[in-house]
């Protein structure tokens, strides 16, 4: 199957992300490699998920749409969403928003 060929109904934005998630009821947690409104692309060990796994995932605090695993690839899978995820939240996220709450930043001084 060439994955490049499968059609999108939105665009995706590339993202270097590590996010908490869940698979087959244990927590993975996953480089988030691309994200659009009707799913993502996400990277971890190989095994970690197989195609029809629900995916739930928490990305930069916000809670994504509940997700099935549409394809694996080696250690690569992709998510398609049940539901959208707003464009508004997209941007946030890709202009860095998800790093912005990570707590308070201790700085030398």
């Amino acid at each position: 199957m060439n994955l490049n060929s499968i059609p999108r109904a939105s665009e995706r934005r590339p993202m270097s992300l590590t996010v908490k998630s869940r698979v087959r009821s244990r927590v993975v947690f996953v480089d988030l490699v691309d994200l659009s409104e009707g799913g993502c692309k996400i990277r971890a060990k190989p095994g970690f998920a197989e195609v029809g796994d629900r995916v739930t995932m928490k990305v930069g605090g916000i809670n994504a749409p509940l997700g099935t695993i549409a394809w694996v690839e080696g250690g690569m899978a992709g998510v398609a969403f049940e539901g959208a995820m707003h464009p508004a939240v997209i941007d946030f996220l890709c202009e860095g928003g998800a790093t912005r709450d990570a707590g308070p930043m201790l700085r030398r001084i």
